[in-house]
């Protein structure tokens, strides 16, 4: 049913299926072929019945540390890398289109660091349960690059103030200050955010299928009718970012572990 991996695990159970990003030793950084498993994931577990809601979560202490920079810089060095850049972008913005367009609720249970497409990942989720170690923000500034998915996402969610200082800053924001602002819905102690996220599945589950779905359709082509268009334009964005000798000299400080030096 769900296309093998070692860094994507899905189960199901109790009416929930959960989507587990496993690469601990790298901090769940997200790699092309990852985005691609988890909109296969998340396809199957919305055609499988007995899901009434999908978790996604991390293995280890993170939730994701974003792209992987070493395949960044792969595509850095390639012969076509503006080919790189446009598909990944387009990769990325196919998998949070479609966790924002399957009409079951989908939880985000963010155990620790979720970072620029980690952040992104939890603005598509409908429903936010964090640790309270947890951690988020949009570095991608630092580093020469733009935030063009996780931006609309987040201003979709907690308006376009807050993603502004977000992507400008590049600051992490802790638990309490992304629960303030509503980027976080509930907090939990470390050891009990998936089991929040299983009771919220349950809740969801006890409402009847077909308003479920309606209600997600209302929040999302309705109230988010201009979304796609944000989506697709801030795609064209970042992979156009990824292209500048900014983004060149900031994936190579951060495999490097130094500051970026800017011209």
């Amino acid at each position: 049913m769900y296309m093998p991996s070692n860094a994507i695990d899905v189960k199901v159970f109790e009416g929930a299926g959960t989507i587990i990003l496993n690469r601990p030793d790298y901090g769940n950084a997200l790699m092309r072929s990852m985005v691609q498993q988890l909109i296969e994931a998340i396809d199957d577990l919305y055609l499988e019945k007995r899901v009434r809601a999908i978790i996604i979560t991390g293995a280890g202490d993170s939730f994701s540390a974003g792209a992987d920079v070493g395949e960044m810089q792969v595509s850095q060095d390639s012969e076509a890398p503006e080919e790189d850049w446009g598909s990944d972008a387009a990769d990325f913005r196919d998998l949070v289109v479609r966790m924002m367009e399957i009409t079951k609720p989908i939880i985000a249970a963010v155990n620790g660091p979720a970072v620029s497409a980690g952040a992104a990942l939890v603005a598509a989720a409908d429903i936010v349960v964090a640790s309270e170690r947890a951690t988020i923000g949009v570095s991608d500034a630092r580093h020469g690059m733009v935030a063009g998915l996780a931006a609309p996402l987040i201003a979709f969610r907690i308006g376009a103030g807050q993603a502004a200082r977000m992507m400008l800053t590049g600051a992490m924001l802790d638990a309490a200050e992304a629960y303030r602002i509503g980027l976080f819905h509930e907090l939990a102690p470390d050891d009990l955010v998936w089991a929040r996220a299983m009771e919220v599945a349950k809740q969801c589950a006890a409402g009847a299928p077909e308003a479920i779905q309606l209600s997600k359709r209302l929040v999302n082509e309705t109230l988010g009718e201009e979304l796609a268009t944000q989506l697709a334009s801030g795609a064209v964005m970042a992979a156009t970012a990824r292209t500048t000798e900014a983004a060149s000299e900031g994936i190579k400080a951060l495999l490097e572990g130094r500051p970026p030096e800017w011209k």
